[in-house]
């Protein structure tokens, strides 16, 4: 299982990114863990100075604007 989370506000953008994951994961056959990060200092805990950033099993692997599809499906691979 795959632990993810998405740091943001709760902009279009994070929702969006999050839709766009869990699709993604379903499209797989993997099985993740959401997690929505809207706590400003945790999220610049991470580093993340632009939202939506992604981290996956604890490694920031995305920052700012909705990631692509293959992007995604290679952090799940």
């Amino acid at each position: 299982m795959k632990d993810i989370k998405v740091l943001g506000s709760g902009c279009a953008n994070c929702k969006t990114t999050i839709a766009l994951i869990e699709q993604v994961a379903q499209d797989k056959g993997v099985v993740i863990q959401v997690e929505k990060v809207q706590d400003m200092p945790a999220i610049i805990g991470y580093g993340v100075m632009s939202t939506p950033g992604v981290v996956v099993d604890g490694k920031v692997v995305h920052a700012g604007g909705v990631p692509t599809r293959e992007k995604i499906a290679g952090w799940l691979a």
